[in-house]
């Protein structure tokens, strides 16, 4: 199978639009158009479907989707682990994208001083989508909120965030920001079950948000609050453009280390992971 077949397939699969994956893949639409076509003629089925403005995968393309993404990281890895030599040291750590500002830009940096000649594969992915590296083989270890219970895979808790309700009005109480002007950042179900408690009678968000950097950008120029990490905001606090709300409650979800039972790099990951851990005099959160 052709890898430049399978990674057009990816970028159209993912932008709906051969001329945008055409732009991201710095080739013309005929080319995208045309690698398209050779990986439909050589499954022998269709993988889009054209007949509608909205450019979709058939059924096809949505089995294929899950085994193209595996193929091309699989052939990733097998690069990065012929060029470093036999021998060599190659880890692959993932995290969740709630995480990946919060926390795991700084671990990929600890790992790199600890361990300057390793070879590193980093990613960030859906807790759903680490699950399945993990289990393909594709990741050594993935670092998670809430990893599901997976037969083959070992759960650890390394950490925890410490979540407060931050804005830009000093004194603020909960009942003046959980409104209109709220932010709510997906910190998963546990928290979100939480916050209703907390907050039985607040309206719905009209601003939601995945991601604490986007919801920490957004409230530092629009206004408004948000729960965000202790840790992220420690500057903004200090500097007093951000302040806590004082009456909201305070939330630590565990954060967590997966990994297969069985590895060959035990030693290795455990020397990651133990960066994570709160009890490290580098301790990351």
């Amino acid at each position: 199978m052709n890898i430049v077949l399978l990674r057009t397939f990816l970028e159209v699969s993912r932008l709906r639009h051969f001329g945008n994956a055409a732009a991201g893949l710095h080739v013309t639409q005929a080319a995208v158009s045309a690698r398209i076509q050779q990986l439909e003629l050589t499954l022998g089925t269709p993988l889009f479907d054209r007949s509608t403005r909205d450019l979709k995968l058939t059924p096809a393309g949505h089995r294929l989707l899950r085994h193209a993404d595996s193929l091309v990281a699989g052939w990733r890895k097998a690069q990065q682990d012929v060029a470093v030599g036999e021998g060599a040291t190659q880890v692959s750590i993932g995290g969740s994208l709630r995480l990946w500002d919060v926390l795991l830009r700084d671990w990929l940096q600890q790992i790199r001083r600890r361990q300057p000649n390793w070879a590193i594969i980093a990613e960030s992915f859906s807790t759903e989508l680490l699950t399945r590296r993990l289990l393909d083989g594709l990741l050594d270890v993935a670092i998670m909120l809430e990893p599901a219970q997976v037969e083959f895979l070992q759960i650890t808790a390394v950490n925890e965030l410490e979540l407060v309700m931050a804005t830009r009005q000093p004194g603020a109480t909960s009942e003046e920001v959980v409104g209109d002007s709220y932010v709510h950042v997906d910190w998963g179900v546990a928290q979100a079950v939480e916050h209703a408690r907390a907050f039985p009678d607040a309206p719905p968000p009209l601003t939601r948000v995945t991601h604490a950097r986007m919801a920490l950008d957004y409230i530092v120029a629009m206004g408004g609050a948000a729960y965000l990490p202790r840790r992220m905001i420690a500057e903004q606090l200090a500097a007093g453009s951000l302040h806590i709300v004082a009456d909201a409650p305070v939330y630590a979800p565990k954060v967590y280390a997966v990994f297969p039972l069985r590895s060959a790099q035990t030693e290795e990951l455990e020397e990651c992971i133990d960066l994570l851990r709160p009890n490290r005099h580098n301790a990351l959160l």
